[in-house]
């Protein structure tokens, strides 16, 4: 290949005698089976991810098998390795304090060990994210596969997919509208086969955006994981890693300005989840690239919705693969898009775009020029409660409420919420506003608590969706007029510490902005006697409390963020 050292031979062991350790390397390779000849290739590390607390990952042994079928017949030696899995509902207090970890897990694994050029394998929520943050950073050429979403089921003759329809069924047994037996019915419906959630929640958007960026094969984001294509993409992804050990393309290479605007542009199309955003700007951040919030917005203003999947529509990933997918849906933003953005491939996007176009369901993949929405679906607030910024998902919300001021009813924590959200005594209505504090990275780690519940007594009174606020995230799979990511977090001093209860606030999409109708010197007065939450003392969430980012900084750890990529 080249003349520098490749395969077995990269990052020898130092033992002080470099021979020595090549042959003792060798020897131990051979214990595992590996014959002479082998030895010899160049070496793909294949990240996988798989855990008895991961369902999206279930699938996990089969890809690995496939991928290191693809990096055989290409004529090198696969070699798997295990990293953090990230399992979304299994983990406490929050999959997001982890991500960071795998992200370092990821980037280090790939630098230790001998290896040319690496395919990540992942699917879940976070994990997709840590691992893009762990290749940017180790910036050794490297591909990502994801494991797909899953099929839908059926429920009395409804079609089922986790996680919208979890949510929209909970929300009737809140009010009282289903009962014990048939929840305990759909809770078996819902998620039937492996693969990530069946609707555009964070997976299925990270996915799209893994795509966007040239991050992943062409076509191969919204396969199902059940379909036949996703092991023969991962048979290809396979073989495209050789590929790069030739070409020498780097992460560093394939996400640029361009095709970070691009993904942002897709996030737009597909009104995708509102996490996104702050993984987006984290794998972004890890090479040094800024999106401002103006450039964000002015990229949602002018990019419709095109995609109509739940759950701000009305289908599922798998029509979304069956419609086209991420070809069709690039070819109808391409006046909008970076066309000399160059994937892992070494093709630009326009190459890719001039190949011949296959059948569009339009149902699903709605044309430019008759789109779901005209504008995109995320936006930013600024204003006087979230001077550095908060999300908003418009597409998700009601607009109704679009332009609203109220009274704060606060909660100042999560046990405070459960605690009081549906006690009868709770005074509150449906004009008023819900403020959820102490949700943010420092104080709780972020987890996806935005998605406050309709306190119960409003709920059976029919009452579906009114606004809230918090400095948390909420699922991809949510929805409802929701402000999110507020920052600075309530924890540090955020104006958001100093709401209370009756305070009036004021939301305007039109102006995007959201506003605490509080005099600035009565905040003041306020945030001066705020004490923030303690902190834990050892361990990974002590280091995580005292180095993690806000939300716009997209919550990496500040000494990984903008690092440069450090590789021969």
């Amino acid at each position: 290949m080249t003349d520098e050292p490749h395969g077995l031979d990269r990052g020898l062991t130092n033992y002080g005698d470099r021979d020595f350790a090549r042959y003792l390397r060798r020897s131990f390779a051979r214990s595992m089976g590996i014959s002479p000849r082998l030895l010899n290739k160049p070496v793909v590390g294949i990240a996988m991810t798989p855990s008895g607390f991961n369902n999206c990952h279930r699938g996990m042994p089969e890809l690995v098998e496939a991928v290191s079928r693809g990096v055989l017949e290409a004529g090198a030696l696969p070699r798997p390795f295990p990293t953090v899995s990230l399992g979304e509902v299994f983990l406490n207090p929050t999959s997001m304090v982890y991500r960071n970890l795998m992200a370092m897990d990821t980037e280090e694994m790939i630098l230790a060990q001998p290896m040319d050029a690496v395919v990540l394998i992942g699917g879940c929520d976070k994990t997709v994210p840590a691992q893009l943050m762990g290749a940017a950073s180790a910036d050794l050429p490297a591909i990502q596969l994801v494991t797909g979403p899953m099929s839908t089921g059926r429920h009395r003759g409804q079609r089922l997919g986790a996680c919208t329809d979890c949510r929209g069924f909970w929300a009737k047994y809140r009010a009282g509208t289903v009962d014990d037996e048939e929840i305990a019915e759909v809770e078996g419906r819902l998620s039937v086969t492996q693969g990530t959630c069946a609707v555009m929640g964070t997976a299925s958007t990270m996915a799209c955006i893994a795509e966007a960026l040239g991050m992943s094969l062409p076509g191969t984001a919204a396969i199902p994981a059940v379909h036949s294509d996703r092991l023969v993409a991962a048979e290809e992804t396979g073989r495209a890693a050789v590929r790069l050990i030739e070409t020498k393309i780097r992460p560093s290479r394939v996400i640029t300005q361009k095709s970070v605007e691009n993904a942002v542009r897709v996030l737009m199309a597909v009104s995708g989840s509102t996490n996104a955003i702050v993984h987006l700007t984290a794998i972004a951040g890890r090479l040094g690239i800024r999106i401002p919030y103006e450039r964000f917005n002015a990229i949602s203003d002018e990019t419709p919705v095109l995609v109509d999947l739940k759950p701000v529509g009305d289908g599922y990933m798998e029509d979304f693969h069956a419609a086209g997918g991420m070809g069709a849906l690039l070819r109808e933003l391409r006046p909008l898009l970076h066309l000399d953005t160059v994937d892992i491939e070494g093709r630009t996007l326009a190459e890719r775009l001039d190949e011949p176009e296959t059948w569009v369901d339009r149902a699903v993949i709605r044309p430019f020029a008759d789109p779901v929405s005209p504008q995109g679906g995320l936006i930013t607030l600024g204003g006087s409660l979230a001077p550095d910024g908060a999300i908003f998902k418009r597409a998700a919300a009601t607009p109704g409420l679009f332009e609203t001021e109220g009274r704060a009813v606060v909660f100042t924590g999560l046990e405070d919420l459960s605690a009081r959200i549906d006690d009868p005594d709770l005074d509150v209505t449906p004009d008023d506003i819900l403020v959820l504090q102490n949700a943010g990275p420092h104080a709780a780690g972020m987890p996806e608590a935005g998605y406050l519940p309709i306190p119960k007594k409003l709920a059976r009174a029919g009452v579906k969706d009114m606004v809230r606020i918090s400095d948390a995230r909420m699922s991809g799979t949510a929805f409802g007029t929701i402000v999110l990511h507020v920052a600075p977090e309530a924890a540090i001093g955020g104006p958001l510490a100093a709401v209370r209860d009756g305070d009036r606030i004021r939301l305007s999409v039109k102006e995007k902005r959201i506003d605490l109708l509080v005099a600035p010197e009565e905040i003041a007065r306020r945030l001066a006697a705020h004490e923030p939450p303690p902190a834990p003392k050892r361990g990974y969430k002590a280091l995580y409390r005292r180095s993690v980012t806000q939300a716009p900084e997209g919550c990496d750890f500040d000494f990984l963020a903008g690092a440069a990529p450090d590789h021969p």
